[in-house]
């Protein structure tokens, strides 16, 4: 069950920091909607690198889909020093 506060408990911040985990943000409403999710940094860091993980991953399927970036055996261990 999602964690919702309205954003005038912030006034209580302590209250509301103690209620965040790892997998568990804190959503907080404004005028009855959601406005801001508050969750813990290593969920945020974790957030951004599979979001980076995810972007490079795209990259590489639409260099494969047009035929770029293809490199050959010898380009390869060229790269590698082999």
């Amino acid at each position: 069950m999602p964690n919702i506060k309205p954003v005038s408990d912030l006034r209580n911040y302590n209250d509301v920091l103690k209620d965040i985990s790892i997998g568990d943000p804190v959503f907080l409403t404004k005028n009855g909607r959601g406005r801001f999710a508050i969750l813990d940094i290593e969920e945020y860091e974790r957030n951004q690198a599979t979001i980076k993980l995810l972007s490079k991953l795209m990259e590489a399927e639409r260099a494969i889909k047009n035929g770029d970036e293809w490199l050959t055996d010898e380009q390869v261990k060229k790269d590698l020093g082999v």
